[in-house]
């Protein structure tokens, strides 16, 4: 699983991206700080299975703070995007290749209004024409390479008597188009699939939009909420926009983060609150109190809100355990791997992704917490413990 990070420049997408990584990438106050993309791994929040057993884990990867567990996936920032980028304008081009294997996009957005749409400092610029941009871009990039196929591609439909569904995943897997996706979108904007070649322009740029938006769903980060005018660009976005819009503090979310490694406070991803535990100076204590006034007004900085509602709610997957009898591995580490799978999955896809031949031995699988035993058909929760037992 990818999660790419998109926006306008200078908005904050890499201070977003640092902060749930700690990657030490570059943080520059103008546009395209950003040339090639950063990868690095940003983390699920969600409870830990183990304190329920009175153990604590010992993850392989991602880590544990106190009864929480942080899962880890992939994270992408990439260069950011201006106006005619489809087109091959500012580094659109290479941007846009970079976001062709993302699964989602969380859209980190300007509340302040203080950056333009080409991310040059201004006032009074309104975060939802940038959004719009944004959009528009996105949409265009699948047009394009549809159009770029589209008349052979249709008409050879026609004349085989294809599975349109089938055959445009398959033409277009590189950016993770699947049957399922394709079958809905057909479903939504009510065209022909079986006469694709006699569609219109304007309708394949309607089907190429929506299929956007269903392979690579989006969630607004809108950052820099610590600015005066955030409040009420907020407030017309919400009015204005359906993706979901969460309110988000990148670079105090940074600060912070950077502070509980440093031993200077306790914090954890998320969280209304931190302690602060080390020597801090004067000016350090009323940074952190300026923070600590945010936290109590929004909850959480926002950075973990959004890592988590895009795995978790945008893509609609549970995170399992493998557990045995004792809960640890034969090295004696406890619950050392969490897996994110599909919301739906069964007790035999997650036996096929531990492993072929798990799978394909698969006989039972035993509940942790029950004991009971449950079928290849039991359908996952969020948070089940399962031992797979083979032949």
């Amino acid at each position: 699983m990818l999660i790419g990070i998109v926006g306008r420049p200078n908005v904050g997408k890499s201070t977003f991206f640092k902060a749930a990584t700690l990657s030490d990438v570059l943080i520059a106050n103008y546009p395209f700080a950003t040339i090639k993309p950063n990868h690095g791994m940003a983390y699920v929040k969600i409870l830990d299975l183990a304190p329920e057993f009175g153990k604590t884990s010992n993850p392989r990867e991602g880590f544990v703070k106190g009864k929480w567990r942080f899962v880890p996936f992939e994270l992408m920032d990439v260069a950011g995007l201006v106006e005619g980028a489809s087109e091959g304008k500012g580094l659109g081009n290479a941007f846009l290749n970079d976001l062709a294997c993302a699964d989602a996009f969380i859209h980190v957005v300007d509340m302040s209004g203080e950056t333009n749409a080409e991310g040059k400092p201004t006032e009074d610029f309104y975060p939802g024409e940038g959004l719009e941009i944004i959009e528009k871009e996105l949409d265009k990039w699948y047009l394009g390479i549809l159009m770029k196929v589209w008349k052979t591609f249709a008409r050879t439909i026609e004349m085989q008597k294809s599975n349109f569904a089938e055959a445009v995943a398959k033409q277009f897997s590189g950016l993770k188009v699947s049957e399922d996706n394709v079958k809905k979108v057909v479903m939504k904007v009510k065209l022909n699939s079986e006469k694709p070649a006699s569609w219109k322009d304007n309708e394949v740029a309607k089907f190429a939009r929506e299929l956007r938006r269903e392979t690579k769903p989006m969630i607004i980060a809108a950052n820099k909420m610590d600015r005066e005018k955030s409040k009420d660009n907020l407030e017309r976005m919400k009015k204005e926009f359906d993706y979901e819009i969460i309110p988000c503090f990148a670079e105090g979310e940074l600060a912070l983060r950077e502070a509980d490694k440093l031993g200077i406070i306790k914090y954890t991803p998320g969280e209304t609150d931190f302690e602060i535990v080390g020597e801090v100076s004067a000016k350090q204590k009323e940074g952190l109190e300026l923070l600590r006034k945010f936290l109590k007004e929004f909850g959480s900085t926002g950075v973990q809100d959004v890592l988590n509602t895009v795995v978790l709610s945008l893509l609609d997957m549970v995170a399992i355990f493998p557990a045995g009898d004792k809960l640890e591995d034969s090295k004696g580490n406890v619950l050392p791997d969490c897996f994110l799978m599909k919301n739906g999955s069964t007790a035999l896809d997650f036996a096929y992704r531990l492993h072929s031949d798990i799978g394909k031995n698969f006989i039972k699988a035993i509940d942790v917490r029950t004991k009971r035993a449950v079928g290849k058909d039991y359908v996952l929760k969020h948070r089940d413990g399962l031992e797979i037992m083979t032949k």
